[in-house]
């Protein structure tokens, strides 16, 4: 069986509080939630984790290394300021995806770059749960190859 790390950035727990308007009114269990149902009948196994410190993120990656098949991330601000996390992605080599709830695109300025997604095979974004849902079967997709 495929393992693959979900590894959710800064703010993300606080979904459903967290400028509904953008985010919705969803909290991070109902996001964790979903992917546990999602990924119910699928070959893979999902590890999901969330932090709001970007060295902790560096080091799950670190920690991968020979221990998953892949990685999405939805690295949060951190997306659009780490080199740290990019580096991290690129150093293990490990196919990783980039989600998020948000469309970037139709946001601030600085939103639109991402160093992370630098480091990535795709990016999918803007449709909520539904972009981890995406990512997932892309992902596993990709794997499958």
């Amino acid at each position: 069986m495929m393992k693959v790390l979900m590894i959710n950035g800064p703010n993300l727990n606080l979904l459903g509080i967290r400028e509904p308007d953008i985010y919705g009114s969803k909290t991070y269990q109902d996001l964790c939630f979903f992917i546990e149902a999602v990924a119910k009948d699928s070959d893979v196994t999902y590890e999901i984790r969330q932090t709001n410190h970007e060295g902790l993120i560096v080091e799950w990656i670190h920690d991968a290394y020979q221990k998953f098949d892949g990685i999405i991330i939805n690295a949060a601000a951190y997306t659009h300021t780490s080199i740290a996390i990019l580096d991290a992605l690129k150093a293990v080599g490990i196919p990783s995806i980039e989600v998020h709830l948000s469309n970037l695109d139709e946001r601030e300025e600085f939103r639109k770059i991402s160093y992370v997604g630098k480091a990535c095979l795709a990016c999918f974004s803007g449709k909520g749960f539904e972009s981890y849902k995406e990512a997932m079967l892309y992902l596993e997709g990709e794997l499958k190859r």
